[in-house]
């Protein structure tokens, strides 16, 4: 039997980060992964160059940014490890980065740049890593926790689980926080696919089908909450980063809408072509402002066919709230397999938000992805990953 002070069930993101700062601390630290690589979603994220954070990622527009049961509760992890404090990092490993739009980092290079600094800070800290090892029964002792990694028993004094969601089940994402939360007595939220392309019936998809590959600037709605991203058109529906953001908040039932004219007026538009190109068919004036056959499916939708010099201003009126309210209603959404996270987790009032410690469990930690906490499309869930992790990695 092989004693640790701290265990760390996950290799991934929040689970290396973790791993560090208790290393740090000249605590005998442990992570054991079942996958034979470490951070393997860091090395797939972001095209392979690693959307590693968002200079927005902040405890200052959290609340907002990051959906929970609880919204206040990513503020505490969020403010003691910030953005610039992972960016200050990845600078000093030298790692070379750019920020894309709305205040996303990726790197110049591989996304392994960012995993190796990771690993090299796990051992350096004096902590040891296991991959490649099945995790099986996790039990609470007088002294701590008593762990079966493969065939023997390890025994710590705290455990962090940090094993992600269920997202992307192909690299062995499974819903293993969860049993080990509920064996503990912690409650879990309801959880389901999120940042994930949404899909349609077989009617609507015939309409949509041809679009397939089409991809067009738009603001996409749910209630009151809007992004305005790219929109994809794909042969299962849509997709695109507009339309992974508005996964997280839509919910079966409801339809969505789409601006594919954003901070244009449209009826302005029309009216203006009206008078200055009365010969041209509305379609004619829509690809002037969008894709060619995106156009032509809107023109088939609004269905006047004549010279938009002939429509009156009540039909103008018709044909642009069409451009900028187009309603759909999805079915569903592509599951697991390709949402990029799990929304909903280890329910946060189990759980210390300054630690990340269950508050019933003395020694037991959740970080990550594993909980009721989930951001926004673009670094903020890498950022939640760091910083629960290093909270997380102060305490155990």
């Amino acid at each position: 039997m092989t004693d640790f002070d701290v265990i760390i069930l996950g290799a991934g993101a929040a689970g290396l980060m973790a791993g560090i700062e208790a290393g740090q601390r000249g605590r005998r630290v442990l992570v054991v992964d079942h996958a034979r690589d470490p951070g393997e979603k860091i090395r797939i994220s972001g095209g392979g160059r690693c959307n590693f954070t968002n200079v927005n990622a902040t405890h200052v527009l959290g609340r907002e940014r990051f959906l929970s049961e609880n919204p206040r509760f990513a503020l505490s992890a969020l403010s003691r490890f910030t953005p610039e404090m992972f960016i200050e990092r990845v600078k000093k490993r030298g790692i070379a980065f750019h920020e894309k739009t709305l205040g996303q980092l990726f790197c110049d290079g591989p996304a392994t740049q960012i995993v190796a600094m990771l690993i090299d800070g796990l051992r350096n800290a004096g902590a040891s890593i296991w991959t490649g090892r099945t995790v099986g029964t996790v039990a609470k002792t007088a002294e701590g926790f008593k762990v079966m990694i493969g065939d023997g028993f390890v025994t710590s004094e705290s455990l962090i689980v940090a094993t992600g969601g269920k997202s992307i089940p192909k690299m062995g994402a499974t819903g293993f926080a969860y049993a080990l939360a509920k064996q503990f007595g912690l409650a879990v939220t309801d959880t389901r696919p999120a940042l994930v392309p949404l899909t349609f019936e077989e009617g609507a998809l015939e309409t949509l089908k041809p679009l397939a590959g089409v991809s067009t600037e738009a603001i996409v709605s749910h209630g009151k909450t809007k992004f305005r991203e790219a929109l994809l058109f794909t042969h299962r529906g849509l997709s695109g980063p507009a339309i992974l953001q508005i996964s997280s908040y839509w919910r079966e039932g409801d339809s969505i809408g789409i601006d594919l004219l954003p901070e244009r007026d449209a009826l302005e538009l029309l009216r203006t072509a009206r008078k200055e190109q009365p010969r041209l068919h509305i379609q004619t004036v829509l690809g002037a402002h969008l894709p060619k056959r995106l156009a032509q499916l809107l023109g088939e939708m609004i269905d006047q066919p004549g010279m938009i010099g002939d429509l009156s201003d009540k039909k103008l009126t018709a044909a642009a709230e069409t451009v900028r309210n187009w309603r759909l209603k999805p079915v569903g959404s592509e599951g697991y397999r390709t949402a990029e996270v799990t929304l909903g987790g280890v329910d946060t009032t189990g759980l210390d938000a300054k630690t990340m410690m269950a508050r019933a469990v003395p020694g037991l930690f959740f970080v990550g992805e594993a909980v009721d906490v989930t951001g926004w499309l673009g670094g903020y869930n890498f950022q939640w990953a760091w910083a629960s992790g290093f909270a997380a990695g102060q305490a155990a």
